[in-house]
Parts: structure tokens; sequence; C-alpha cells
């Protein structure tokens, strides 16, 4: 398809921002869809457009202002000429949940909105959704036994959050189903590069801060993915023909232990990894006592997945390793610091 006119949503996002700038370099057009009073451009979507035109001539990037997405979203306008979409924007974890019913809020703009846009999607004659759903679909742990995690595996959401996307994917088939639309559905592990936000962040501070870590101990595997490797595979399922109507786990196919990880950024940082042998069992209960259970599950419980389908299927393979995202990572940090400083 020459120059596709791609629609997409959450395009101020981690990933989305980068996706964005990749889809230029490709030869695509953008249509970035953001919330309503934020239609003009930023000054990197800017320089993002200036240089996909002068490397394309004809790719270029627009935006669009929406008000929040739910079951009355009007989508004509964003809709209006596009091939595809990729749909990224959603109701994520609230750190401070003030919600009175969080699973309702989720279903509000996750399940709704989603069918909603897909609907209309099929309407407007778009060929091609991409869907970012989330690997807590599968659920929140493997290993004592188990396998990696598999697209054919029940699905076991533990919170509402993996509830929601479960559900988003149920209808989004159900939409294809009915419409002929073709939905393509991606379930990434935790997603980490420059710009990454929340517990990876956080770790990311306390080992430039030189601070000892109690990890040192911990015995477990961990899926990640990589930015540049999940912008790359969403491109793949933009343009693949055999993606239509597939569910992929993907993941950088480098699985490692917490440890293992807190090495790896502190080389990438050029700091030392300071690592305490402290139980499982005490961070856990350190987890517990200050509120933080869910977090010290992650640090110490594994969460494997099985990339070969997506291998098999759309023969792709991360074009980045985790120590060259890192890399990223550290250099991201590095300005970070400086215009700080």
């Amino acid at each position: 398809m020459a120059n596709p006119m791609i629609l997409v949503t959450g395009s101020e996002g981690f990933v989305g921002s980068q996706l964005c700038r990749e889809l230029l370099r490709r030869g695509s057009s953008v249509l970035a869809a953001r919330r309503a009073g934020r239609e003009g451009r930023t000054a990197e979507e800017k320089e993002i457009s200036q240089r996909g035109t002068k490397a394309q001539e004809t790719p270029h990037l627009h935006t669009i202002g929406l008000g929040d997405i739910g079951p009355d979203t009007d989508w004509s306008a964003a809709l209006s000429g596009m091939d595809a979409v990729v749909h990224l924007a959603a109701r994520v974890h609230m750190m401070k949940e003030t919600a009175a019913d969080p699973l309702a809020e989720f279903r509000m703009v996750n399940v709704a909105g989603t069918r909603r846009l897909a609907e209309a999607a099929a309407q407007a004659g778009v060929k091609r959704l991409v869907f970012l759903s989330s690997v807590k679909v599968n659920g929140e742990a493997t290993g004592k036994g188990r396998e990696p995690f598999r697209e054919g595996d029940p699905p076991r959401p533990e919170d509402d959050y993996g509830v929601s996307k479960w559900e988003a994917e149920q209808t989004l088939r159900e939409t294809e189903r009915q419409t002929g639309i073709e939905v393509v559905i991606i379930r990434p592990p935790l997603i980490y590069g420059p710009a990454v936000k929340a517990n990876f962040l956080n770790l990311i501070r306390l080992i430039e801060r030189g601070m000892p870590l109690p990890f040192g101990g911990i015995r477990n595997q961990r899926s990640l993915l990589g930015l540049t490797n999940v912008v790359d595979l969403i491109c793949c399922c933009l343009e693949h023909p055999a993606a239509a109507g597939e569910t992929f786990l993907a993941s950088d196919g480098d699985d490692v232990s917490t440890p293992e990880l807190v090495c790896r950024i502190a080389r990438s940082l050029d700091k030392p990894a300071r690592l305490l042998q402290v139980p499982e069992w005490l961070i856990n209960l350190g987890g517990k006592v200050t509120g933080k259970s869910n977090e010290a599950k992650r640090l110490c419980g594994s969460l494997q997945i099985d990339s070969s389908k997506v291998r098999l299927v759309l023969g792709w393979t991360p074009p980045c390793t985790m120590a060259e995202e890192l890399r990223r990572v550290a250099a991201w940090r590095d300005i970070c610091l400086h215009t700080r400083g």
C-alpha cells in the first residue's frame, strides 16, 4: 500500500509518540488522535513531520482533538480516509484510584470505547485495526512448574485493567465477525525504553543514586519488550497479510531475573549494581507492610512469554536487543539529568 493513512490513538503516550515517528519514517501518513483542546502539534511532532516529509516527500503528520474515549465518542472526522487504525489509548492503572467503581470506569473506556471505535472504523471502510492489549489477559505470573504464557491459554486476568482488556479483545473479535474488519491483537509484557515511567523508572532512579537493592537472592524469570521492538511489531502487524485475525504474545526473547535486570540497567548507566541478599519472604512481608504487595510480587515472581507464534506466523524477530534498548534509556536519562542541571 503506497503511503497508507494511519490513525493512531494514544499518540501522545510512551508507545504512541515513538510509533508515529516510525510510521512516518516508513512512508505512512499519520493522524495522531489526542484529547480535545490539544489539536496543535507539539514541537516534537512538527520536527517528526518535517523529517518525514523531507525523507519521503509525501508522508505527513496531522493531529485531531477528541473528547474522552467512550461509548459516545464521535470518530467520523478522525476515520475519514484512513486505511488502518492503531488503538493504543486506554484507561490504565491509577497509582491512587479515586473512582467509586474502578471496573466500570475501565469498561467505559477500554471496552465500550474500543467497541465504538471498531464499529465506526468498519463503517468508514478501514481495512485493519491493530489493538495493543496486555499480557495481563493471560494472568499475572508463571513459574513454579508453569509453562510460559501462550496465546491459546485460557485467559485469567486478575485485576480490573486485565479484565477490561480481555473484554475489549472479545468485543473486537465480535465486531470483526460482524463487519469483516481485520483485527490484530498484541499482548505485550512490561514495555521499557526512553521516557519509560512508573516502576521501571523508579528502579532506574534507585540505581542512579547507588542505592543498595534487596534483590540479590531472587531467582525468577521475566519477559520484557523494548519500545523499539513493540513499535516494529505494530508496524509489521499493520502490513503483514498473515496478521489478520491473529492474537500475538511478544517479548524481547531474552528473559531475565530481577537481579540480572538490575545489573543490566546499572551497566548501561555506568553505575555499580548494589545487590543485597534478602529472602523473598521478607521482601513480600515488606510489601504488605508498606501497601505495595503487588509490586513486591512482581519483583519476586516470574512472568514468561512464549513468542514462538509471532515468529512463526509473521517471521518477526525483535530488531533490538535488551542491551541496545537499555543504552537508549541511559542516553535519555543523561539528557534528562543534564537538562535539570
